[in-house]
């Protein structure tokens, strides 16, 4: 019988962690990535330059909206791109092309104590006037491989920049 609700009652606490993905932003129009500037009052990588990027959450997984279901299990297709359309519109208000490419992942611990893995992705640009989320983002930039280079980024953000560059590059 398929899964009524989600739930923690079954699952092991010692395999818990967030979902988090990130997704460099592409803009083919000038060779550029978007880097955003984390507020001073967020938890991780408080006042670094990172990007887009969010944690999946439960109510990304309406259980009567599946994407098809698999026997007695409950399938949810592209959840991790359709979380990262999301983010990029609501956090910068932006939107991406469908052609996602897996760059790494990695796991981390935040200074909270909370377990997180993350995987992280290059994505081409679509439209949109970059508008910051309020309270999250202080200020923005266009960077090439060079120019990341002069912001205080998150450690690996300028090797994910440059990688993403290599992927789209025409």
């Amino acid at each position: 019988m398929p899964a009524s609700t989600i739930s923690l009652e079954q699952a092991k606490k010692d395999k818990l962690f967030y979902f988090v993905a990130n997704v460099v932003i592409y803009r083919e129009l000038d060779g550029r990535c978007l880097i955003l500037k984390r507020d001073l009052r967020e938890k991780v990588h408080p006042g670094k330059y990172g990007v887009v990027g969010g944690k999946l959450e439960w109510n990304d997984f309406d259980l009567t909206k599946p994407t098809r279901m698999n026997g007695e299990v409950i399938d949810f297709e592209s959840a991790v791109e359709n979380l990262l359309q999301r983010e990029a519109l609501e956090e910068a208000g932006v939107t991406l092309k469908d052609n996602f490419a897996y760059i790494n992942s990695m796991v981390f611990v935040r200074p909270d104590g909370i377990p997180v893995v993350l995987v992280k992705f290059a994505a081409q640009y679509k439209e949109g006037d970059v508008k910051l989320e309020k309270g999250a983002f202080t200020d923005y930039a266009w960077v090439n491989e060079i120019e990341v280079e002069e912001y205080d980024c998150i450690e690996g953000i300028d090797e994910e920049v440059k990688r993403t560059i290599e992927l789209f590059r025409k």
